[in-house]
């Protein structure tokens, strides 16, 4: 496995534009690897959580509720069903991170031209404003904790990231999503449209005080994001 660039130690040799020889270690030894990368998923995980719920300190917001409105600010309004897939997790709690989020004058519902009763869900003028200064500030660590990581290794580690998303949505459904479909929530949607509307009020007025914050724990029939 390569070093980090900037790291005194031995770096992967390379070939031709820039693509990793093979070092003669075969199939097992790639396996080991993958092993220690899927090990240290879930106590990466965790530890992301800890740090964004510190970082959130005061807002009333949730981590869940974080990655809620990171989704649509990456990916424009969404409904309850396609952000709970895009978050990995079951409808229920990504609808109650919805209402908290509604409640906290950050997201409001939008009419779905694709579904009359399913409606989208589309952050606010205030949810894009609060979400900015935290991305901002998260960027900002992110430039400086991790200045030693390349480009090109960044996405490398997203390409692994996703194949091994691919292999255990396949290992726990028993299917697999076409390469063009997988990206694409309008697709995944049209075969199962959602009649369920966000408990939202459509508009948003003054905004209330930070009610009770709900768990981010998932319960047993809740999985973590991954």
């Amino acid at each position: 496995m390569s070093t980090i660039e900037g790291s005194s130690g031995p770096r992967e040799p390379r070939g031709r534009a820039g693509h990793h020889v093979d070092d003669g270690g075969g199939p097992g030894a790639t396996e080991d690897l993958l092993y220690d990368v899927i090990r240290r998923l879930w106590p990466l995980h965790r530890t992301i959580v800890r740090a964004v719920e510190r970082e959130l300190e005061g807002t009333g917001m949730t981590a869940g509720e974080h990655a809620l409105l990171d989704a649509l600010r990456a990916q424009g309004p969404r409904t309850v069903p396609q952000l709970a897939r895009s978050l990995g997790l079951d409808r229920q709690p990504v609808q109650r991170w919805v209402n908290h989020a509604a409640e906290l004058g950050l997201v409001v519902t939008a009419p779905n031209p694709e579904h009359r009763r399913s409606s989208l869900i589309r952050l606010t003028d205030e949810g894009s404003e609060v979400m900015r200064g935290i991305q901002d500030a998260e960027a900002t660590e992110l430039r400086r904790g991790l200045a030693d990581l390349s480009s090109g290794e960044v996405r490398t580690a997203l390409r692994v990231l996703d194949r091994l998303g691919e292999e255990f949505r396949h290992l726990a459904d028993g299917s697999r999503v076409p390469s063009e479909e997988s990206g694409n929530p309008e697709k995944r949607d049209a075969a199962a449209p959602d009649a369920t509307p966000a408990a939202i009020p459509p508009t948003i007025g003054h905004r209330p005080p930070a009610p009770t914050r709900p768990s981010d724990h998932p319960s047993p029939t809740e999985r973590p994001a991954q």
